[in-house]
């Protein structure tokens, strides 16, 4: 009996670890992001927002998206959501801003939504917030912090640039990329197609794309491979608690023998 409750609390420890090996990778990919995460300038473009709930037993109850500023956009739109209302709130920039021409004065600073009454994004679930912007400047890049409230009264800030190399920070902001190439991208743009190109260039393309779906699926395999070594490890230590020998077994026999 003792060597099969050690057996259990042996599997469940190393089951329960095996789990969190998994759950780990998947749940850092999950974060609010932007997509399209990539637009041309002068373009008027349509944004998404994807907000998933982190919480285990909080809502979201409150999303708030900061523009830019330095190069702002002059028009901004938002698409209902059932549930929701919506505020595009306009400011005064730091700092006057030419546009074509035009000095811009004031633009569109927030975008908020605030759930009505009653709702809310639910543990488990996500919310998708819409808007047309433009038109998109010609810059580089355009941060978009992002302010996730929930009903328990703590506030998430998605506000840290993603860095060249492309190593995602714990709370990266929704980044809209212009006339820079997104960070896990640049790879497949390192080789120019011209005059006199040949079958290597594909090559290239393909071997970067294969990079691209290891590095998508890296998060995966680490948690299988964690799961596999649950598993061997607990194999091991019912083998070896099955074969130690109880109390009063080959001791007790062999004293019994030399009395004879």
């Amino acid at each position: 009996m003792k060597k099969t409750t050690l057996a259990l609390r042996a599997g469940g420890v190393l089951g329960a670890a095996a789990l969190l090996s998994l759950a780990a990778p998947l749940a850092a990919s999950a974060h609010v992001h932007v997509e399209p995460g990539q637009a041309e300038a002068g373009s008027y473009s349509t944004l998404t927002f994807k907000v998933p709930n982190e919480s285990a037993d909080a809502g979201t109850v409150r999303f708030v998206v900061d523009l830019p500023t330095d190069t702002p956009f002059t028009s901004v739109s938002y698409e209902p959501v059932p549930g929701w209302s919506t505020e595009v709130a306009t400011g005064a920039l730091p700092e006057p801003v030419d546009i074509d021409g035009a000095t811009v004065t004031t633009a569109p600073v927030t975008v908020t939504w605030t759930a009505d009454e009653g709702a809310q994004i639910a543990p488990g679930q996500f919310q998708q917030f819409v808007i047309s912007a433009g038109a998109v400047p010609d810059t580089g890049s355009i941060l978009l912090p992002s302010h996730q409230e929930y009903s328990d009264g703590s506030v998430v800030d998605w506000d840290e640039p993603t860095p060249a190399s492309g190593e995602e920070p714990e709370h990266p902001a929704p980044t809209l990329y212009v006339n820079d190439t997104p960070p896990d991208e640049g790879h497949s743009d390192s080789h120019a197609v011209g005059e006199g190109a040949d079958a290597s260039s594909d090559d290239a393309a393909v071997s970067a794309s294969g990079d691209s779906d290891a590095s998508s699926t890296a998060g995966v395999a680490f948690g299988i491979g964690g799961l596999a070594f649950g598993a061997v490890a607990l194999v091991v230590s019912v083998v070896a608690l099955t074969r130690r020998p109880a109390a009063g077994g080959r001791g007790g026999r062999s004293s019994g023998g030399s009395t004879s």
